[in-house]
C-alpha cells in the first residue's frame, strides 16, 4: 500500500462543514449533534440542502456530489464531517473530481457508507482521511469529542486502541477497511481495497455470520487476504443469526484469519456502537495480537 498524502491539521477553532453524501438525515439528532461540535469549540458549516430528500437518499446525486464539491472549495471549511451512512455514497463518485479532493487536502470524517469514499480517496486522489463517528446519533461523547479534536489537529500522539487479543504476533502497517460489506463491494472498482503491506480494520452492523463468511470469502478469493500484515475487528453489531446460533461472527473471522498467521483483535472501539473512535486511514500502525491493542504510531494529518 502507498502511503497516502495526508490531509491538512486543522487548526483550533476549525470550521467543519457537514455534508450529507449518502442516506436521508433526520434533523433531530443533526441539530443534537451540530450544537455539541459548537459546544466543543468548532464552528460549523451545515452544508446547502443537507435536509434533502429523495427516497432514502439526500436529495439527487447531483446534490449530494454538488454540497461535497462546495465544502471542498470553501476555503473558510478546515475539515468535512458526514451527517450519516446507510447508503448513497458509491452514487456520486463519479461527480467527484479527484483533483480538488487532492488539492483541497481536507480530513474527511466519518464511517459506514462513508468507507467507500476514504477508498476512492485512497486510490482516486492518493489522499487518506479519518475513519470516526458522524451526527447521526447526535452529540458525540466527551471522549469522542477529544479524540476527534486530537486527530483533527495532529494533535494525538501515539494512539493506542485497546481490544481482545486473538494472537499472530505484532506487525506493523497501514490502516484500510471499515466496513466489511463495503470493503468487499470495492473489489472490481476503480476504488478497491488495496491491502498490500496493511492491516485491514473491519466492523459491520446486522450481517449475519454467514454473509461476513461470504465476504470475506471474496476478499480472499481476490487475493486481498494474502497481502495484509494483520486484522483489526471493531463492533459486530447485531451481526447474529437467529436461526442459527453457530457459528458466531467471531468464529466466521478466526476461521479465515487465524490460518494466515497474522495478528487478529477482536473488539476495537469503532464502528457501529459507542464509542466510536477515530483512527486515520492509510496511517502506519501496529497492530499486537498478543497484547489485544492498536497503536497508532503517525498522525494522520499533516500540519
Amino acid at each position: 500500500m502507498t502511503p497516502p498524502r495526508k490531509p491538512r491539521a486543522v487548526p483550533p477553532g476549525a470550521t467543519l462543514g457537514v455534508a450529507a453524501p449518502a442516506f436521508a438525515v433526520d434533523a433531530a439528532p443533526l441539530e443534537e449533534g451540530v450544537e455539541g461540535l459548537r459546544a466543543a469549540g468548532f464552528r460549523v458549516r451545515v452544508g446547502e440542502g443537507v435536509l434533502a430528500r429523495e427516497g432514502y437518499l439526500a436529495g439527487d446525486d447531483a446534490r449530494r456530489a454538488r454540497e461535497f464539491a462546495a465544502l471542498l472549495e470553501d476555503p473558510a471549511v478546515d475539515a468535512i464531517v458526514c451527517a450519516r451512512g446507510g447508503y448513497g455514497c458509491q452514487r456520486i463518485l463519479p461527480r467527484l473530481d479527484p483533483e480538488l479532493v487532492r488539492r483541497a487536502a481536507k480530513p474527511l470524517l466519518g464511517y459506514s457508507d462513508v468507507t467507500v469514499l476514504h477508498l476512492w480517496q485512497l486510490r482516486q486522489a492518493g489522499l487518506g482521511g479519518l475513519h470516526g463517528p458522524m451526527l447521526e446519533h447526535g452529540a458525540w461523547s466527551v471522549e469522542e469529542t477529544d479524540a476527534v479534536r486530537a486527530a483533527l489537529s495532529g494533535t494525538a500522539g501515539e494512539v493506542v486502541l485497546a481490544g481482545a487479543p486473538a494472537g499472530g504476533g505484532r506487525r506493523e502497517g497501514r490502516l484500510v477497511g471499515g466496513s466489511l460489506k463495503l470493503v468487499a463491494t470495492s473489489l472490481g472498482t476503480p476504488f478497491e481495497v488495496d491491502t498490500e503491506g496493511a492491516i485491514l480494520l473491519l466492523e459491520d452492523v446486522a450481517e449475519k455470520p454467514y454473509a461476513i463468511d461470504r465476504m470475506l470469502r471474496q476478499l480472499e478469493a481476490a487475493g486481498k487476504l494474502a497481502t495484509l500484515v494483520g486484522v483489526g475487528v471493531g463492533y459486530l453489531r447485531d451481526c447474529t443469526d437467529p436461526k442459527r446460533a453457530e457459528p458466531t461472527a467471531r468464529a466466521v473471522l478466526e476461521e479465515a484469519i487465524a490460518p494466515l498467521g497474522v495478528p487478529l483483535v477482536f473488539d476495537l472501539p469503532f464502528g457501529h456502537d459507542r464509542p466510536n473512535l477515530p483512527w486515520p486511514v492509510g496511517a502506519l500502525a501496529a497492530l499486537d495480537g498478543e497484547r489485544g491493542e492498536l497503536r497508532v504510531l503517525e498522525s494522520g494529518v499533516e500540519a
